[in-house]
């Protein structure tokens, strides 16, 4: 009772028509931040972050995690239409989006993954508000057997996921974990590989690694023409929505993956990415159609972007509870919350109940925005695929 009592409050301090706005603004704002290929959620809160200047802690609060989840979704839009990730943790969704587009189902993959990425975040909102404490003390209890433990479960799925080149696989994997070790060394300060180029020092970011992988490569290999078109018939409403037959398929990894995200979310320093990773990895290794996972299914688009919306929810679990950001989001935001005089820690949700349960409810909010916001706009998003190639490539490369 006084679980539902809080989230009472929080929705009666949600009221106020101009908490609902700047939530509408967050969510619409973030989805066009996530699209534009190269920016993300850190990036989208940090621009924006400007505009919480004044505001009510609530207001401003509401806008920041609407960016963040709205950013979220957004990722997976230029993922399925133009094989293009938003940011890294939209990349999974390209292995099976892009195809469903070639096949002319865009706007099922589209709305799949709005829905996915919805359940996934109404879901962790509900285990957020439940089992902030238990989780966070349970999150104490990482340290750095625990982490590189996780890391090496990250790198084992690929062993998954390879397919019949398992030696392609691993050779890729190697080069990762070389083109990740350029730099300065975090612990001891000491360089690796910079061939004393002072531009190295900073080491090479995952984003444009992602942007040629992806992107430049995608406009290379079609730049006469990408053969996808949208005719009237498949931008209505029915030929937009998944049918019964997915949903059959995709529930049980939406349930599994967004546990997973949630969880690892939670952790600092794991983050989306390998939350949407896990997440299909894991959907491939339990789906009856797992021989057929890159080709264009629609439980390959399900799993990792529920798994991503889960684990921007789980981030704010050590971020408000004990004032450890669990991504580089929510490290903005807690810079933000403290902008506004507000400290997160074990006594936020005490010391600042009105906020707190405010935050949770505009949580529940956002997401129905989301789903609002993300369905209404399926039509207008497959639309793109009659873009002109030419037109389309260049228009990317503006972006890079």
């Amino acid at each position: 009772m006084e679980l539902l009592q809080n989230l009472a409050l929080g929705f009666s301090i949600l009221a106020d028509p101009m908490n609902i706005l700047y939530s509408l603004l967050g969510v619409v704002f973030g989805v066009i931040i996530g699209a534009l290929p190269g920016l993300g959620p850190s990036v989208g809160i940090a621009v924006l972050l400007p505009m919480c200047y004044g505001l009510q802690p609530v207001s401003a609060l509401a806008m920041l995690c609407g960016i963040y989840y709205g950013a979220m979704y957004g990722g997976s839009i230029t993922s399925i239409l133009i094989n293009t990730p938003g940011d890294s943790a939209a990349i999974m969704t390209t292995l099976d989006g892009y195809p469903m587009a070639k096949k002319g189902q865009a706007g099922k993959a589209l709305g799949m993954a709005c829905l996915a990425s919805v359940i996934g975040g109404t879901i962790s909102v509900v285990l957020f508000m439940t089992l902030s404490p238990i989780i966070s003390n349970f999150a104490t209890k990482f340290g750095p057997s625990e982490y590189f433990a996780l890391m090496v479960l990250g790198l084992t799925s690929i062993a998954g996921m390879t397919g019949k080149s398992p030696a392609k696989g691993f050779l890729a994997a190697f080069l990762g974990l070389f083109i990740s070790g350029i730099g300065i060394d975090l612990v001891f300060g000491s360089t690796k590989f910079v061939f004393d180029n002072v531009n190295l020092y900073s080491g090479i970011d995952f984003v444009p690694v992602a942007m040629g992988l992806f992107g430049i490569a995608e406009i290379v290999c079609n730049y006469e023409n990408n053969n996808i078109t949208v005719d009237k018939e498949s931008i209505k409403l029915k030929n937009l929505l998944p049918s019964r037959e997915d949903w059959k398929y995709s529930l049980p990894h939406i349930g599994r993956g967004t546990i997973l995200g949630f969880i690892i979310g939670m952790l600092p320093g794991a983050g989306a990415t390998i939350a949407s990773f896990l997440s299909y990895d894991m959907a491939k290794r339990t789906s009856p159609r797992s021989e057929k996972f890159g080709t264009g299914i629609i439980e390959g688009v399900a799993a990792p972007e529920c798994a991503n919306n889960a684990s921007s929810m789980g981030a704010m679990v050590p971020m408000l509870t004990l004032g450890v950001p669990g991504s580089g989001a929510t490290a903005i935001m807690m810079g933000a919350l403290m902008m506004l005089g507000i400290s997160p820690g074990p006594s936020f949700f005490v010391n600042s109940r009105e906020v707190a349960w405010g935050l949770v409810a505009s949580m529940y909010l956002g997401n129905v925005i989301l789903v609002c916001v993300g369905l209404g706009a399926l039509s207008l998003f497959v639309r793109i695929l009659n873009v002109k190639t030419t037109t389309l490539n260049a228009i990317i490369l503006c972006l890079f």
